[in-house]
């Protein structure tokens, strides 16, 4: 046994349990298990607030996806109500447009009736007054040619004398 109190490694494994037996003396062990025990419930405390937040970040996740789909629902109500207001419009529009059309049209007429019955009364005041200048140069010239008619002239002059 003489050999091995010469060799360095007997005196490192002499050391090492001196070494430990007083640590085991001062509580070091203790101190050790407690910081590894306090080191351990840090943990257990960050893995126990991950897993809360991770279950806020879930129902927080789940709400928004709920009010996308109701953002997405009441867009395409929206879109519906817009289109439906939009095909209204275009059907009020085409009744208002034919109901002008047909009032431009009856006013057309009337203004086309009203034209001819004005271009009627017209021709027939160009045709009286052409009938009434026809006659006057008719008669014009009748009374000329009874005037220029010796015969006439000769048996009024001879009444002229007859009456004295």
């Amino acid at each position: 046994m003489p050999e091995i109190l010469g060799e360095a490694e007997f005196w490192v494994g002499v050391g090492l349990f001196i070494f430990l037996g007083v640590v085991a003396y001062v509580g070091g062990f203790k101190k050790i298990a407690a910081a590894l025990d306090e080191k351990s419930a840090k943990i257990q405390g960050d893995l126990d607030e991950a897993a809360r937040l991770r279950a806020e970040a879930e129902a927080l996740l789940a709400d928004i996806r709920s009010q996308r789909e109701d953002a997405e629902k009441q867009a395409a109500e929206m879109l519906a109500a817009a289109e439906a207001d939009a095909a209204q419009m275009a059907l009020d529009a085409a009744a208002k447009l034919e109901e002008q059309i047909a009032r431009r049209a009856a006013l057309a007429e009337r203004k086309i009736a009203s034209a001819e019955a004005q271009a009627e009364a017209e021709v027939k005041a160009a045709a009286a007054e052409l009938a009434a200048q026809t006659a006057e140069n008719l008669l014009t010239a009748r009374i000329a040619a009874a005037k220029a008619d010796p015969a006439v002239d000769v048996a009024i002059a001879q009444l002229a004398g007859r009456l004295q």
